[in-house]
């Protein structure tokens, strides 16, 4: 994974635009990876708390986040794993700094451009991906070269789409009902469309188990995990959203028309009352979709 698409590793529905990596604003990134995580935590906990009742016999020796980004996923599973060594895999020497520092030194560390250095991650009794196959070309290449890095026994657990986040209700009051359904609509053809550009892209009927099947590895399971964070919303939650709203301004607005483009500028607008930052009918709601699959 290189470094510009750390802004949308952990949900599938952040904009596509690629950001050279001397752009990147590393502390500000860090900030909205973390909130981001800490609103997904109580999912992600619940979430690992199933793979510790899938992971067999055997010792949970060694644990990777692959595409880890600050670490608060890899802190949540040092937690349901607390004798194992937990180590977040990632790009960015920045952002596993961070995770160094936020876990108090708990979690290991290890940098890896992937797809090119799978071959360094080293054996592991059970492997976390969060939103990041997705932005590697060959995602059945990425499945199998995770499953070769598994110990026998071990567990692959990867968390790809879900369900997109809703914010507000179906009518809001401004513009035309249905908004995020339309901005979903054009998002996903970014998505596409960052898809075809990646090195080595290959088209896949993205059916996970079958993948995972594909792959040398026998499935155990899928469980969808609910983010539920209702009205009124706390403050990080609202200036998060007003961060993916003003990312998807940036990505998305050539193609809007001018109503919906209208409409989202005023959910931007920060101290009006139809902002986002200060509605009363904001909500976080989505849900995160994990397969997992045994190297047997």
């Amino acid at each position: 994974m290189s470094s510009h698409q750390h802004s949308h590793n952990h949900q599938h529905h952040h904009g596509h635009g690629r950001v050279p990596a001397a752009e990147l604003d590393w502390d500000a990134l860090a900030a909205h990876l973390e909130r981001e995580g800490e609103l997904r935590a109580g999912a992600v906990a619940e979430a690992a708390r199933w793979l510790s009742g899938l992971s067999g016999e055997g010792p949970v020796r060694r644990v990777l986040d692959v595409g880890s980004g600050p670490g608060v996923i890899a802190g949540l599973l040092a937690d349901a794993f607390p004798s194992s060594e937990v180590v977040a895999v990632d790009q960015s020497a920045a952002l596993l700094e961070r995770a160094r520092a936020r876990s108090g030194g708990r979690l290991g560390i290890q940098q890896a451009d992937l797809p090119a250095e799978f071959d360094k991650l080293g054996e592991a009794d059970l492997i976390w991906s969060g939103n990041a196959i997705h932005h590697l070309g060959d995602q059945q290449a990425a499945l199998r070269s995770l499953a070769g890095v598994l110990r026998p026994g071990g567990l692959l657990a990867v968390a790809e789409r879900g369900l997109p986040l809703r914010y507000l209700p179906r009518d809001f009051g401004l513009g035309r009902p249905g908004l995020q359904a339309r901005l979903d609509a054009a998002h996903e053809d970014g998505f596409s469309a960052m898809r075809a550009e990646l090195p080595d892209a290959t088209e896949e009927i993205e059916d996970w188990p079958a993948m995972l099947t594909r792959a040398g590895l026998t499935p155990t399971g899928t469980r969808t995990f609910l983010v539920d964070h209702p009205a009124p919303l706390a403050r990080p939650a609202r200036e998060h959203l007003h961060l993916q709203l003003t990312r998807l301004h940036e990505q998305l607005a050539e193609a809007l028309d001018p109503e919906d483009r209208a409409t989202l500028e005023a959910l931007l607008a920060e101290d009006a009352p139809t902002g986002i930052l200060n509605r009363p009918d904001a909500f976080y709601l989505s849900a995160m979709t994990v397969h997992t699959a045994r190297r047997v």
